[in-house]
């Protein structure tokens, strides 16, 4: 038996940990492993990751002075809203 599927699942994010083995903060280790969630989610989603990171970077700084982040709930990977958006990208 193998599970290649996993190691190629995870493959990206094996290679950049090893690259980052020097990295002391862990700041920069938790900001690594949430722009690595953000990713997986968009992948395991069917989306184009870099697409999705381009709609979170235009979106997330409109709302810069909220106080409330419920606008965030509406730019999750899996709504069908964010899904038809995506597409009429492309």
């Amino acid at each position: 038996m193998d599970n290649n599927y996993v190691e190629q699942a995870i493959r990206s994010f094996a290679i950049t940990r090893k690259n980052f083995v020097l990295m002391e903060s862990d700041n920069g280790a938790n900001a690594s492993a949430m722009i690595f969630s953000i990713a997986e989610t968009a992948k395991a989603n069917n989306l184009n990751t870099y697409e999705y990171f381009e709609l979170l970077l235009s979106e997330i700084p409109k709302h810069q002075d909220d106080k409330d982040l419920k606008f965030l709930d509406d730019l999750l990977p899996w709504l069908k809203a964010v899904q038809k958006k995506m597409s009429q990208q492309n």
